[in-house]
């Protein structure tokens, strides 16, 4: 094969490109995201308006009808749902797989800006998340001044600082006090005057506004004037006049007692046993989870000198070791696979060789994966640590081949080329049949494809990369010989032998090191072949027993077909009926070691109770 012939004559090529597949490979995997799963993006967008006051009957009539009927229109929409509770609309809008969300988002943005809510109610909101979903990330602020002031400067300052975090979707505040204007009518001097209670709340409407006063014109300025009427103090609401009929006219301080108070509370959070101000984050859809609660830390490293904020759960944290977790499993099934190869071939060298084609061609991996935009997370990890098991096994192949020709009297070089080539073709079908599994998950819709589909790509990447480095790396290896005198006999500094003989010193040289390298490791093997003799007893003692057993049950279930068939057809036909009693679930359920208690109303969690 010509790209064997061109790796036995190019070793300095070949062994600079494996360099830098190592290089951009380390590079890649330091750079490469990190996520617990891949992005598993559902195309839903759900719109949530409040409407202070009202009753889940209002709510559903007077603001999710109107915009369910707006929405209902927008192109590609499969279904809508809605919750009404009292005095919050969430209308979840689901559209079609592959749907791109901004232009939806835009869409619905132009529905809703025609729909005629409520004066009362506030403006909708669009989110990009579930707002049932848990937030990545819960801080505690706590501090020397009361709670309303951490209220206050929570809301004014944490939050907005974190809002403007890339990925981060928004920020929700609970616990503390929230001051409020408490106005307490006396109902019964207000009856003896005979003003209605509407009376007095359209009074407060009106007087609490700022207008728009129109524009002053001044030779070529312009200037827009504002009416400014928003209550500043107390006094200023005590002050208006809520009826004209008789003389003097009626203060609302005369039917009122108005008075600074603390708005009831529905949500209490401690944080070992203080009162706090819990501050949750949540991330936008199709984000990573870990690479936002880093932006978060940074952000929190700036506000470390104005407040006190105490991280009180990290989503990433749990991320971070469940990846770890699964690195070291593959590492170790990779040490695993070399250590049994070891076991069966006995050479040190040959093992190097063979055993160089998982680390290449994983790090090669990372680096198809960082050009692809696949993070590092449990499936995509998962196929690497499926794909190791098979990495070798085409180098393996290409090295028995080798070694046959070797024994036959080959020289390294001959014995490379004709090994690799006889049995190339072979290696090339059986991989593009293990990819041909793979690779067309990446084409799946839904749900099931975005979660497989990370690891569809790593391992056929894996797997090309492990061909690669079967049929040009491990030929290269297998070709090396340690330099001899005959090797530098130029015939004159003009002839083209003596040129010939300068190209071939050159490339001896460069891949001295190599050789040098393969020297060692053989020395070393030596060495261990001496330990490992009890181990290499035991190992042949019951590969001789599989030996002697195989070949006889071979030959009786040769024998006695019917008997097999049946039996395998009879475990099969037993199986069947249990299918109906495995749990089916999307993902396994996975525990973060988070204590939950008591609904919604109680929570606690990371040494925060709520």
């Amino acid at each position: 094969m010509r790209i064997v012939r061109f790796s036995i004559r190019k070793p300095v090529t070949i062994t600079m490109a494996a360099a830098a597949v190592v290089i951009f490979g380390i590079i890649a995997f330091n750079r490469l995201s990190i996520d617990l799963l891949p992005d598993i993006t559902f195309p839903t967008l759900t719109i949530r308006t409040e409407y202070p006051g009202s009753a889940p009957a209002e709510v559903e009539n007077l603001i999710t009808v109107p915009i369910e009927e707006a929405v209902g229109v927008v192109s590609g929409v499969v279904s809508i749902s809605s919750i009404s509770r009292p005095g919050l609309s969430d209308v979840v809008v689901e559209f079609n797989w592959g749907t791109m969300m901004d232009f939806a988002s835009l869409e619905i943005r132009e529905k809703l800006d025609r729909v005629r809510l409520p004066g009362d109610a506030e403006k909708p909101l669009l989110l990009r998340f579930d707002p049932s979903q848990a937030p990545i990330m819960r801080l505690s602020l706590t501090g020397k001044d009361d709670l309303s002031s951490l209220r206050l400067l929570a809301e004014e300052q944490v939050k907005r600082t974190l809002e403007s975090i890339e990925g981060v979707a928004s920020v929700m505040v609970s616990g503390g006090t929230e001051e409020e204007i408490q106005v307490e009518i006396n109902e019964a001097r207000l009856t003896r005057l005979g003003i209605p209670l509407s009376q007095v709340i359209s009074r407060l409407n009106a007087e609490n506004v700022n207008l728009t006063g129109g524009t002053i014109k001044e030779g070529e300025a312009e200037y827009l004037v504002r009416i400014m009427g928003r209550f500043h103090s107390v006094d200023a609401i005590g002050s208006i006049v809520i009826s004209k009929k008789d003389a003097p006219f009626i203060k609302l301080e005369d039917v009122a007692v108005i008075a600074t108070g603390i708005k009831e509370r529905t949500v209490i959070t401690r944080t070992n046993g203080r009162e706090s101000v819990e501050i949750a984050i949540f991330k936008e859809a199709a984000t990573n989870t870990v690479a936002i609660a880093g932006r978060v830390r940074e952000r929190l490293d700036r506000l470390s000198d104005r407040v006190e904020l105490t991280i009180i759960a990290d989503q990433s944290h749990f991320i971070r070791e469940s990846i770890r977790e699964v690195i070291k499993t593959a590492l170790l099934g990779g040490l695993l696979a070399v250590i049994i190869l070891y076991f069966f071939i006995r050479k040190a060298g040959s093992t190097f060789i063979v055993s160089l084609a998982i680390p290449i061609s994983v790090l090669a991996a990372f680096f198809l994966m960082f050009l692809t935009n696949v993070t590092l997370n449990i499936m995509s990890l998962g196929g690497l640590a499926l794909g190791i098991g098979m990495l070798v096994d085409n180098s393996i192949v290409v090295l028995e081949s080798i070694s046959r020709h070797r024994e036959d009297g080959s020289t390294p070089k001959e014995a490379a080329d004709r090994g690799a080539g006889e049995v190339g073709p072979a290696v090339i079908a059986a991989t593009l049949t293990t990819i041909c599994v793979f690779f067309p998950v990446i084409f799946v819709q839904g749900i099931a494809g975005q979660l497989f589909f990370d690891q569809a790509l790593t391992v056929t990447f894996s797997l090309l990369a492990s061909l690669a480095v079967a049929l040009t790396l491990i030929p290269m290896l297998s070709s090396l010989e340690a330099p001899t005198p005959e090797t530098t006999s130029p015939t004159g500094p003009n002839s083209a032998a003596a040129n010939q003989g300068k190209s071939e010193i050159i490339v001896r040289i460069a891949a001295a090191p190599l050789v040098l390298l393969k020297n060692i490791i053989i020395l070393l093997g030596r060495g261990l072949n001496l330990l490992l003799r009890p181990l290499y007893f035991l190992f042949d003692l019951a590969m001789s027993v599989i030996t002697r057993l195989y070949p006889g049950a071979l030959s009786w279930a040769l024998a006695h077909r019917a008997v097999v068939i049946i039996s395998a057809l009879a475990l099969f036909g037993a199986a069947v009926p249990l299918l109906p009693f495995i749990g089916r679930e999307l993902i396994p359920d996975v525990s973060q070691g988070v204590y939950r208690r008591g609904g919604n109303s109680r929570r606690n969690s990371c040494g925060s109770d709520r």
